[in-house]
């Protein structure tokens, strides 16, 4: 038996959990961000960032939400958070979370979908 790891694909590479990208911390300033805020880059990248980082900072070059950057890293929301309350903590990123008059229009709004699945 070989000493090396086997992967299932050439191309896989080596499989690193997402708890591991944030060093097992499963808190952090990030932690209040509503998966509706909206995240913009806002600093100059230092060298050292992970790619996860790097990736969060060509997203957010226009605002993104941070549900949708979940998405476009493919990681647990809560990873995401922690990885984005670091970047804002260093200055490379800005977060804007929906004010108190947001939530009249999401009440209007909530309530025109519920009108209109009645309709149905």
């Amino acid at each position: 038996m070989s000493d090396s790891p086997q992967w299932f694909d050439e191309e896989a590479g080596p499989v690193v959990r997402p708890y591991a990208l944030i060093r097992g911390r499963t808190r952090s300033s990030g932690d209040t961000f509503d998966l509706v805020a909206t995240v913009r880059a806002i600093g100059d990248p230092p060298g050292e960032l992970g790619p996860e980082q790097q990736l969060i900072l060509r997203a957010a070059r226009s605002p993104i939400s941070v549900a949708d950057l979940a998405v476009e890293l493919d990681l647990p929301v809560g990873v995401v958070r922690v990885l984005l309350g670091d970047m804002r903590d260093h200055g490379l990123i800005s977060v804007s979370s929906s004010s108190a008059g947001g939530t009249r229009a999401n009440e209007r709004i909530l309530k025109e979908v519920i009108n209109g699945l009645r309709a149905l």
